[in-house]
């Protein structure tokens, strides 16, 4: 069952569940119910999201009286990778550039959408910091990536000031952000590192050159062409 997502009222669950229940009914055979995901991830500041525990004990109660009322005893399963996964990750630029303009203040930095497309995708909302600069004066940027086609992270975002060489830090990159990147103008994908128990390990190396051209075949119907040159 797919309600959705980002789904903050618990009740939704519990709707659809009645649904799945009537039909259940006509298959005896049936072992489990598949309630999917589309719990909500708080992405700005002061967001809701999903009270899991009051979740469970409204579907558990549920199930039950499914149970008592058919003799049928099923199994829940949820698929909450985007709630598990979200808040683990972050995704770490430098600020190539300041350029201001009458309209706004440009923060170019060192990546660009093949990186974290969900904002220019479907103008996603992650939260950006200015770890390098947490104590300086807040200030309005838009802030851009690299890439030579519309590049935009944030319009409009207030932030702690930014200076060249400031590091930023984009949060909610857990989900959907490596697994949707891209070698989109044959650009590199960056390394993953694991902080564990204020630990670090890298848990996947920075792409280089030979990654783009692994791949590729040299055919040998190429080597006997004559090269010809204009001037």
């Amino acid at each position: 069952m797919h309600t959705g997502s980002e789904i903050k009222d618990v009740g939704v669950f519990l709707e659809g569940l009645e649904v799945m229940f009537q039909l259940a009914k006509h298959f005896p055979e049936l072992k489990f119910i598949d309630l999917g995901s589309g719990f909500k991830v708080p992405y700005q500041p002061g967001d809701p999201e999903t009270d899991v525990a009051g979740l469970g004990s409204r579907v558990a109660e549920a199930f039950r009286s499914y149970e008592k009322e058919t003799g049928h005893k099923l199994q829940v399963w949820f698929e909450p990778g985007k709630y598990l996964v979200s808040e683990a990750g972050y995704f770490v630029v430098k600020a190539n550039v300041i350029k201001q303009t009458p309209a706004t203040v440009f923060v170019g930095v060192n990546s660009g959408f093949n990186h974290l497309i969900r904002p220019m995708f479907y103008e996603a909302y992650h939260h950006i910091i200015n770890i390098s600069n947490p104590a300086g004066p807040e200030r309005i940027y838009t802030v851009v990536g690299n890439i030579c086609e519309t590049d935009t992270f944030a319009w409009d975002r207030k932030l702690n000031e930014v200076r060249e060489g400031d590091f930023l830090v984009f949060y909610n990159a857990g989900a959907y952000g490596f697994e949707m990147s891209s070698n989109f103008n044959s650009r590199l994908r960056p390394a993953e590192v694991l902080v564990m128990d204020d630990n670090y390990h890298l848990i996947r190396k920075r792409e280089v050159f030979d990654d783009l051209m692994k791949n590729q075949l040299e055919l040998e119907v190429f080597h006997n062409l004559p090269l010809q040159v204009g001037i």
